[in-house]
């Protein structure tokens, strides 16, 4: 049934119900939590068209040719290492493209041989699921809040911040004018524009915003995109202006790992004053679809 057959039967039920009842319907519409299941699976499909309209614009690892960093970093690990967004590709459209003979899950270890090994897979979008955690489990009501996500690529954050939570202004910041291009086709054709704003900018021009951010979501954001030195001056200016006591700040993977290979360089950044981690309960919202070690990937900290 499509939108325009089902909004027609509920205004025929609407019509045909008791005057005195009519009211108690309404009100059980607007109110009941018996309608909330299809209300979250309304938002998932909104989130899941998205993914449709940007998987026809991207190359199938959701990195552009201009990225040439990431795509040297991933040719340098020491493991074969695919870029495979989980917001784009579930694990089951991960299967289907694996029997299509599109992409595999394993690398031969001996050329010629049966001896293989898994890859390494690497994703700077939350999947949906994580997103569902994110804003309905780890982070508290954002009535009121400004989310900044840095690296926002896709915009996966904001869109689900739209979606999933009452924050009032979603700002993603991001380098590549190629996704900044696509996020705001998608906002656009969405109607987010109310509550979300993209910025083409280096999150190091942006100080006053993130003085101003309540959350601060980074994923998987430098490591693959930046030199070691430019890393850390990036983590510098992050830890000098996000300043603001309570203020969150949600990272993947945690600061301690992505800090690790950054502490032989001069002045990388010390967290022990700055924040303070916040534990998150993981098992308290899996669903059947997610994966509960990408879920332990989440971290979130309170600025001290």
């Amino acid at each position: 049934m499509n939108f325009s057959d089902a909004k027609n039967n509920i205004l025929q039920i609407l019509s045909r119900t008791d005057s005195q009842d009519l009211v108690k319907l309404i009100s059980w519409m607007k109110y009941s939590d018996d309608l909330d299941n299809y209300l979250v699976d309304n938002q998932r499909a909104i989130l899941q068209s998205i993914a449709d309209d940007l998987r026809s614009c991207l190359p199938l690892e959701a990195v552009f040719p201009s990225e040439t960093m990431a795509i040297q970093k991933t040719l340098q690990n020491p493991k074969p290492t695919v870029h495979m967004d989980a917001f784009l590709y579930d694990e089951e459209m991960v299967d289907r493209l694996c029997e299509e003979g599109k992409m595999s899950r394993n690398f031969c270890l001996t050329c010629g041989s049966h001896k293989t090994a898994p890859m390494e897979f690497i994703s700077h979008s939350f999947s949906i699921s994580e997103l569902q955690f994110l804003f309905l489990q780890a982070l508290p009501d954002l009535a009121g809040k400004m989310v900044v996500d840095v690296g926002s690529r896709l915009g996966a954050v904001l869109y689900g911040g739209y979606l999933y939570s009452a924050a009032a202004l979603l700002v993603g910041v991001e380098i590549c004018e190629e996704f900044v291009k696509l996020q705001t086709m998608t906002v656009e054709k969405y109607g987010f524009s109310n509550r979300i704003q993209v910025i083409h900018a280096d999150i190091c021009s942006q100080a006053v915003l993130l003085r101003n951010a309540d959350v601060l979501i980074m994923n998987n954001v430098f490591e693959y995109f930046m030199e070691p030195k430019d890393q850390v001056r990036a983590w510098q200016f992050v830890s000098q202006h996000f300043q603001k006591k309570g203020a969150l700040l949600v990272t993947v993977p945690s600061i301690q790992e992505a800090l690790m290979s950054l502490q032989e360089t001069n002045g990388a950044p010390v967290i022990g004053h700055w924040l303070q981690e916040v534990p998150l309960d993981y098992n308290t919202y899996l669903q059947n679809d997610m994966d509960p070690d990408s879920l332990k990937q989440i971290h979130l900290y309170t600025v001290l």
